[in-house]
């Protein structure tokens, strides 16, 4: 697959050739939700936590007699069923994370970075670099790349002036190539990748045919 490489300014300046097993694999929708569930079930710190009533504060006794009072039978003021008794099957502290093998994580990448690219929301940059961290001139370079929803702006290698001009911009986020994930690829709409990361990815993630996969291709 081959794709333009943008200036700065926003001008074609050469196109470049996509791996295939990076950016041309089909979509396989039940592995991308997987990952993505995954993702955001391993992000949760799962310390919530209530009272039941035999950690609730107060005495155990039971309020008044069984019978002959006209009002109906009633246990301990620790019941759920009382003001500022415990929680009758409250959260506990607890572990929310999800296994899924390596391959089906790997082929969740590449089927959304394959989406983008089939869909036209990925664009190459030749580079992008910062002397120094400036809002307007990331700015500028969106504008002229005519980026006006959200973008995942992705490098190389960590730029810290590159993140410094885009943190205050408003559904704008930047990654090194490293870090990609399935949730923030869904998540913004355009994906600006430069050159380098690019090759990164296809470093990380397009690893030659297996010899089962060779054999059948021929």
């Amino acid at each position: 697959m081959q794709v333009p490489v943008y200036s700065l300014a926003g001008e074609v300046i050469k196109h470049i050739e996509l791996s295939d097993r990076v950016f041309a694999v089909p979509f396989n929708e039940a592995v991308v939700h997987r990952a993505m569930v995954r993702q955001q079930a391993n992000a949760r710190q799962g310390t919530a936590s209530t009272k039941t009533r035999s950690e609730v504060s107060g005495s155990g006794r039971k309020l008044y007699r069984q019978k002959h009072t006209g009002f109906a039978r009633a246990g301990s003021r620790r019941s759920p069923m009382r003001r500022g008794g415990g929680v009758a099957f409250g959260s506990k502290p607890r572990s929310y994370r999800q296994a899924m093998p390596k391959k089906m994580r790997q082929l969740a990448l590449r089927c959304v970075l394959s989406a983008k690219a089939r869909d036209e929301g990925l664009m190459v940059l030749e580079q992008l670099k910062f002397d120094q961290p400036k809002t307007r001139d990331m700015a500028q370079i969106l504008a002229a790349l005519g980026v006006d929803l959200s973008a995942l702006i992705v490098t190389g290698e960590p730029e810290a002036n590159v993140v410094k001009s885009a943190r205050n911009l408003p559904g704008i986020k930047t990654l090194p190539a490293s870090l990609l994930n399935v949730v923030d690829l869904l998540n913004y709409s355009k994906l600006l990748m430069t050159e380098a990361a690019v090759r990164k990815a296809e470093e990380l993630w397009g690893e030659k045919l297996s010899q089962g996969e060779s054999n059948a291709s021929l």
